[in-house]
């Protein structure tokens, strides 16, 4: 456009050059008329043109719109772990834990997402032991989420997605970190409150025994104060698992549980003594001391559905955040966990080895080698067996390398 307007300034120059002087001033002015029309044209598409370009985007801008509707995240760590279980060998592995996770972001506030993690069919564990001879090692379908924003207070995902559950300090006495709930979950989270409701699959074919889902509720509330900020919730979480098998391993895996069998020699036809029919009730306080961000939490669960030995509790504490090169952070946490407090499949994994009827302490610290590197130890000091079988003391140590990318 811009060579045809100055195409045309120069034909109008041209009509007054002197070269022109044999034509009548007539014929001039007629020509200058029809040079004044082909400016105007010119520049009415140039105009066009332009809106065009403006209800469009430029090219960059439609390449930006494509790579801010699909984002990739996910990290690496590598672990060092030590056992030291009472009568039994002392164990010592190396561990890699790697995911990666793809979200896109589709019209009508709708977000799907689909991750992959290193372990096994583990439901609370994506760790993967290195050895085998340098074999290749699994990887599984971790994530697979479709979540809707229907307002701006009001949220629903289906699918395999990440734990909602609010957790003081990410605790483990109900899930694990590496749980990744399957069913539904519905949230309202409005000016500090918040409702969550969910079911959740632990079996859904109904050709199987122990076709059974969970179902949930959570609600608390969230405030900054001039002392720090607050979070409370109260939660209901409903398990039927009473006369029913195992869902994950062998016919005697209880995790902590208290079980029966129909032939107790042979640890055969076992199933789970009680449902668990849980509340929980959970304290979160975070402020600052000397700059560096401080915390304390409580965290409580009692199961309704069981007679006795259905307590879990605990608390703890931490100093500082690992955000860049030489920032560090240190936690400390006691808990409790009696037989049949929590349900043991899902609670968490390293502590005592797993599942319930344990206690102890976790002591914790990381420091960070830049942004996206950071160092971790975590000691576990506890004790298995404190309601059912012989008292044992458990030890456990995790030296960890992790990358976030």
């Amino acid at each position: 456009m811009l060579k045809l307007r100055a195409l045309a300034a120069l034909l109008l120059v041209a009509v007054n050059f002197p070269v022109l002087a044999d034509v009548s001033e007539a014929e001039i002015a007629q020509l200058k008329s029809e040079m004044m029309k082909l400016l105007s044209r010119v520049e009415a598409l140039e105009s066009e043109n332009q809106s065009l370009r403006s209800a469009s985007g430029p090219a960059v801008d439609r390449k930006n719109k494509w790579t801010d509707s699909i984002k990739v995240k996910g990290d690496l760590r590598y672990r060092y772990e030590g056992i030291d279980q009472e009568g039994r060998a002392d164990r010592e592995r190396n561990r890699l834990r790697a995911r990666v996770q793809v979200t896109a972001k589709l019209p009508n506030n709708v977000e799907v997402g689909i991750g992959l993690a290193s372990g096994s069919d583990d439901p609370i564990s994506t760790n993967q032991s290195l050895g085998g001879g340098g074999s290749t090692k699994d990887i599984r379908l971790n994530l697979a989420y479709a979540k809707w924003q229907a307002t701006e207070n009001l949220e629903l995902v289906a699918g395999k997605f990440s734990n909602n559950w609010v957790r003081p300090h990410k605790s483990e006495l109900l899930w694990d970190s590496d749980y990744t709930p399957e069913g539904l979950a519905l949230t309202y989270d409005r000016g500090g409150f918040f409702l969550t409701s969910a079911i959740q699959f632990l079996e859904s074919d109904s050709r199987r025994s122990n076709h059974r889902f969970m179902w949930g509720l959570q609600s608390g509330y969230s405030a900054s104060t001039e002392n720090g900020k607050f979070t409370t919730a109260i939660g209901y979480h409903d398990i039927g698992a009473e006369g029913r098998a195992t869902y994950r391993g062998d016919e005697d895996d209880f995790y902590g549980n208290a079980f029966t069998c129909a032939n107790p020699a042979a640890n055969t036809d076992c199933a789970y003594d009680n449902d668990y029919r849980i509340t929980e009730l959970s304290l979160d306080w975070s402020t600052t001391i000397t700059g560096k961000p401080f915390s304390v939490y409580s965290h409580l669960a009692k199961n309704q559905a069981a007679d006795s030995h259905d307590t879990a509790w605990g608390v703890g504490a931490s100093l500082g955040k690992v955000s860049d090169r030489g920032t560090w952070k240190l936690g400390y946490r006691y808990q409790v966990k009696e037989a049949d407090s929590v349900f043991g499949l899902l609670a968490g994994s390293d502590f005592a080895g797993g599942g319930t009827d344990s206690r102890g302490h976790i002591i914790k610290g990381n420091i960070g080698i830049n942004k996206r590197w950071s160092l971790g130890l975590t000691y576990f000091i506890n004790e298995q067996n404190m309601d059912f079988g012989t008292e044992r003391d458990y030890d456990r140590i995790q030296i960890d390398s992790q990358f976030k990318f």
